[in-house]
């Protein structure tokens, strides 16, 4: 595998207190350190160019990002740039890029250890601590270097809005989000399901807080893991948020840190049956510090181990309600054919 990470993510500063902190940067810094001692190679990303970056937002948004260069600004209530932020964003959507590039060209497995992370970023604007919609950039340049269909899993708390818009109409992209519902930012019903050419090609999953495990490994064997079996991508994309985990302060799941390990095994192991390894993984949300580093160190190790010998998430029981009504609202997605 090879890792992306720059400690010029800690220079995007928030308020004193603001859970998307310099201190998460501290956090992706000591997992990029124990990766190192590993002998993964570990390297500097390069900004994302303008022409990546409009291959998803509009010339409007990059300017106006730009303009705030120099000086401490807020965009939204929970959105905020210091001097250096729109630098520091363009590096986090380099990074998801080169992950990406990198993974399509080897079948090497990549992580991307970013921030601020990105997946809520629409077209035109900021949001929900995201400047440029990392995943997003990085799923249009994969397309762009001839990549003829990407998967995004979105396996955040939160609904990834900006990535879904981005490619609504795009059958050539499957973004699948599994997320809280409901829950900021109030969109990824499971009707949503793309539009005109892209009909199908939306898959989302949402689940009630409190959701565990089990829920999650139900969801994935029984709806996610085969719709990309239906898909075939040439590539898989991971908006790795751990702010499900039962830890974290923002959301209202109860994941762990083992429930994660196992997820992301899962996803290496259909990547590599279904095309050819080429897969990484881009850091999202996850803001309690202790499990967010705990779940970093799992996504290394995941990444760096051999492949898992099946696709199944395997050591969760159950699963309660919340799987079992996710799965029955999915029945007449276009991706899926499943028995009452």
């Amino acid at each position: 595998m090879i890792l992306f990470f720059t400690p010029r993510f800690l220079d995007h500063l928030t308020p004193a207190g603001h859970p998307e902190s310099p201190e998460r940067g501290d956090v992706m810094r000591a997992a990029a350190q124990r990766a190192r001692d590993l002998g993964i190679a570990v390297r500097d990303p390069r900004e994302a160019s303008d022409a990546q970056l409009l291959r998803v937002h509009g010339a409007d948004h990059l300017a106006n990002l730009a303009s705030r260069r120099g000086r401490p600004t807020s965009i939204d209530a929970d959105t905020f740039t210091s001097p250096d932020s729109d630098t520091v964003a363009r590096l986090a959507a380099g990074a998801a890029c080169e992950a990406a590039l990198h993974a399509l060209a080897t079948g090497e497995p990549a992580l991307a250890l970013v921030r601020p992370p990105g997946h809520h970023a629409e077209r035109t604007q900021a949001m929900g601590f995201c400047l440029y919609s990392n995943v997003a950039v990085a799923a249009a340049a994969a397309r762009a270097a001839g990549a003829a269909r990407v998967a995004v899993v979105d396996i955040d708390v939160h609904h990834g809005n900006g990535t879904q818009w981005a490619f609504y109409t795009d059958p050539s992209v499957l973004v699948v989000n599994t997320h809280q519902f409901p829950f900021y930012p109030g969109t990824g019903a499971a009707t949503e399901m793309g539009h005109g050419e892209g009909v199908g090609a939306t898959l989302n999953v949402p689940l009630e807080a409190g959701a565990t495990d089990a829920d999650h490994a139900h969801v994935w064997n029984t709806i996610i893991d085969p719709a990309l079996v239906r898909f075939h991508p040439d590539l898989i994309l991971v908006s790795a948020g751990f702010d499900g985990h039962q830890d974290d302060p923002l959301g209202a799941q109860r994941m762990s840190t083992a429930g994660y390990r196992a997820w992301l095994s899962a996803i290496r192991a259909r990547a590599a049956r279904t095309c050819g390894g080429r897969l990484a993984v881009i850091t999202e949300g996850g803001y309690d510090l202790q499990a967010l580093r705990a779940c970093l160190d799992a996504t290394v190790d995941v990444l760096h181990a051999p492949v898992a010998a099946s696709t199944a998430w395997i050591g969760a029981t159950g699963p309660d309600r919340r799987g079992r009504e996710a799965v029955a609202a999915l029945r007449s997605h276009p991706l899926l054919s499943l028995e009452p």
